[in-house]
């Protein structure tokens, strides 16, 4: 038997998404992933339990830590994004959260954008700062500048998303990188939207991704996932975070200093904030998102196709105000969707109406293959209004920095027939009142 696909990065990306990360010999030879649905391991003898809990032995012992099915799941995460390790967790927002808490401490700070998913940006505004950690939002995302404004010596990491929720804005990745590391400081990218199929950001200098896996890398609308993956290599040792420094003292010998300057944050993330705070993933949502991952490719591919069909019906309705995706030749991100989405930028859009609220109302009553959720990237078309939804909370003038308006409607578009969803969206449109 000569199986080695699992282990081999060399491979294409859609027969990595199948094979990375897991090898059958390993585990009685089922060639599907096993899903270990226990609590604990056993230690085995008494050294090797001492081996295990001073890390200078890899294994399992508390499902709160690491499970195996886990560990094949981040393991082809970090194949397909082309990172050196990745963390798997109980949600997008627990991989956001665990990430902002590993790199900063009291007294710090994090640059992000405005046009972030609310989630993201109610953390950085309403919880972190309890704990010290203080959000500095950019003023203009598309000028260099306005992040170079608000980095301090406190900042310690810039935080991005490599298509905005749910204007779908697109940021110079490779710019902003640039910027973060003159400063010393890693680029975090959130990319749910993209997924590594159609965008990897570690090509364009991001040291961090982060996913709520819960959507296209899942495709099933089943199970809720987050994700980090760690690109390695960053120099934690810069004399800025000097909460890395006391970890790579405290584990340089056990661990290893060659494993440490390559997956320290990863290292870190699981042994400080996963084992304590206990965001783990259950084995069984692992295996479920592992089941999506097979058919990543072949499902974007059909996203960003229907997506771009529907864009441009949109654009041309007399009743859309309009349509924010960068497909569009229009759209002020087209010649950085060229860049950085030469698959096509994904199948999130959001339009505004010329109705205003009302006909917002009006298409969410009518449309009848297209679902009201607000949950994206599943398989399936849906839609949802976002000032009362994903935003809601946030101040009139927050949320229109965001993109969200009282006209504003966010779509997921599916992998149905597209010509169903335009009609579905016509009929729904038509039906708005002059």
């Amino acid at each position: 038997m000569s199986y080695e696909a699992y282990k081999n990065n060399q491979l294409g990306f859609t027969t990595r998404q199948l094979h990375a990360g897991y090898n059958p010999a390993e585990h009685y030879r089922s060639k599907a992933v096993p899903i270990y649905q226990t609590a604990a391991f056993e230690l085995g003898d008494f050294e090797r339990c001492i081996r295990l809990f001073d890390y200078s032995e890899e294994g399992h012992s508390y499902v709160r830590f690491s499970n195996p099915t886990n560990t094949v799941l981040e393991r082809r995460l970090a194949s397909l994004e082309g990172g050196i390790e990745a963390i798997a967790l109980g949600s997008g927002m627990a991989a956001i959260s665990n990430t902002f808490l590993n790199i900063a401490k009291s007294g710090d700070e994090i640059v992000a954008v405005n046009t972030l998913y609310g989630g993201s940006r109610t953390l950085l505004n309403n919880i972190l700062p309890d704990y010290g950690i203080v959000g500095r939002f950019v003023d203009d995302e598309n000028d260099i500048e306005s992040y170079r404004k608000v980095i301090t010596e406190k900042t310690k990491a810039i935080y991005i998303e490599s298509l905005g929720n749910p204007g779908m804005n697109i940021i110079d990745i490779e710019a902003v990188a640039n910027l973060a590391h003159e400063h010393g400081i890693p680029l975090i990218v959130d990319n749910t939207f993209a997924t590594p199929y159609l965008l990897r950001p570690f090509e364009y200098g991001a040291d961090i991704v982060c996913y709520s896996a819960t959507k296209y890398l899942a495709g099933h609308g089943t199970t809720i996932v987050g994700a980090v993956v760690e690109k390695g290599g960053f120099n934690w040792l810069n004399g800025k975070f000097p909460q890395f420094e006391k970890f790579y003292d405290e584990y340089k010998d056990t661990i290893g200093k060659d494993i440490l300057d390559k997956t320290m944050f990863t290292k870190r993330l699981r042994i400080r904030y996963l084992t304590d705070l206990g965001a783990h993933l259950s084995p069984t949502s692992a295996f479920y998102l592992l089941q999506g991952i097979e058919t990543l490719s072949l499902r974007m591919r059909e996203h960003a196709a229907n997506a771009q069909k529907v864009a441009e019906f949109l654009e041309g309705h007399p009743k859309v105000l309009s349509v924010a995706y960068p497909g569009l030749k229009s759209n002020k991100y087209h010649e950085l969707a060229k860049k950085y989405f030469p698959k096509g930028p994904g199948a999130i859009m959001s339009i505004r109406l010329k109705g205003g609220i009302e006909a917002a109302r009006k298409v969410l009553e009518e449309v009848k293959v297209f679902d009201y959720m607000v949950n994206v990237g599943d398989a399936k078309s849906l839609i949802v209004h976002s000032a009362t939804s994903t935003h809601f909370g946030q101040s009139k003038e927050e949320r229109e920095k965001a993109g969200v308006y009282d006209d504003t409607l966010r779509l997921s578009i599916g992998i149905e027939e597209a010509e169903d969803l335009i009609a579905d969206l016509k009929h729904a449109l038509d039906s708005i009142d002059e």
